[in-house]
């Protein structure tokens, strides 16, 4: 089981503080540092000191770390056009000698596309399929050769498809609650299957459909990644979890049903349940990024119980 760093830096959070985290998250044996893409914040927060871009933050993290991969959950497609955006991910791909995983969703947070311009139109599932088969589209182009796309929502002709990632092929994160088009897109264009915030027994049937759907498309069920996100909250002792579940505005009762939370030893059990169901990745959801001690706990009491 492979455990990841998973930030919401519009809750508040600075490029700096990210930095902190992010070289925490290497320092301390983690596999990834990821980051949602989001511009305003949620839950009545005041998000200071405002919002960071996802992929300008992963740019300066893949100059400053050396070993963690990084990538988004998940990359809204409204935010972007495909183009720029397949450029943005093979450029920030170079620059961290081929560590990044794209994660890609249609975007849902209508009130964030209100507050900065951003067009929110009502075919946003029928956007991000066009967006994941021009992406690797033009990531699978050869060098030389020409890249064109006559979809409904976006036209390429002539694309030089440049530049090229380091990785071939970047891997591609799609995750979602959807029973039918997200497994089938999963099927086509993933290498890895997030389920986010959900029980071991929707996250088994989820991962049941998308199996399904791979092999329906001649894919072999086990070629993907099969992944969780769930928020932490690991103590050692009672006090602590309660500490740590107030700073993030929660009860320590939900986040036990909901997460990760509690001992340790309570945490690798619930990890540990996951697995039985095929989970391969955990992406611990971490709110509190001034706690570094609490990813020391994680590292030390359970990542290496697991």
């Amino acid at each position: 089981m492979e455990l990841r760093i998973f930030t919401e830096p519009q809750q508040g959070a600075s490029y700096d503080t990210l930095l902190t985290v992010a070289k925490a998250t290497e320092d301390l044996g983690f596999d990834a540092f990821f980051r949602s893409d989001h511009y305003a914040a949620m839950g009545g927060v005041d998000g200071l000191p405002g919002p960071t871009d996802a992929w300008i933050t992963l740019a300066g993290l893949a100059r400053e770390t050396k070993r963690i991969r990084l990538g988004t959950l998940v990359t809204a497609a409204t935010f972007r056009l495909p183009g720029p955006l397949a450029i943005q991910v093979a450029q920030v791909d170079q620059m961290s000698g081929g560590r990044v995983e794209l994660g890609l969703g249609s975007g849902w947070f209508a009130e964030e596309h209100a507050a900065y311009g951003i067009p929110f139109p009502a075919d946003k599932f029928a956007r991000l399929e066009e967006q994941l088969a021009i992406i690797t589209g033009l990531w699978a182009t050869k060098p030389g050769d020409k890249f064109d796309f006559a979809g409904r929502h976006y036209q390429l002709t002539d694309s030089p498809a440049l530049p090229k990632p380091v990785q071939d092929p970047v891997p591609v994160l799609i995750g979602g609650h959807g029973a039918s088009r997200t497994p089938r897109l999963a099927a086509q264009y993933a290498t890895e299957f997030n389920m986010p915030f959900s029980s071991i027994e929707d996250s088994a049937a989820q991962f049941g459909r998308v199996r399904a759907a791979a092999e329906a498309r001649g894919r072999r069920a086990d070629d993907l990644v099969y992944s969780n996100a769930l928020v932490a909250c690991v103590g050692a002792n009672d006090a602590e979890v309660a500490r740590r579940a107030a700073a993030i505005g929660r009860e320590v009762d939900e986040l036990k049903t909901n997460g990760l939370a509690g001992s340790p030893a309570e945490v690798v059990d619930k990890i540990g349940r996951y697995a039985e169901i095929g989970a391969q990745r955990i992406y611990l959801q971490i709110l509190d990024l001034a706690d570094l001690d609490h990813l020391e706990l994680i590292a030390g009491q359970v990542q290496g119980k697991l």
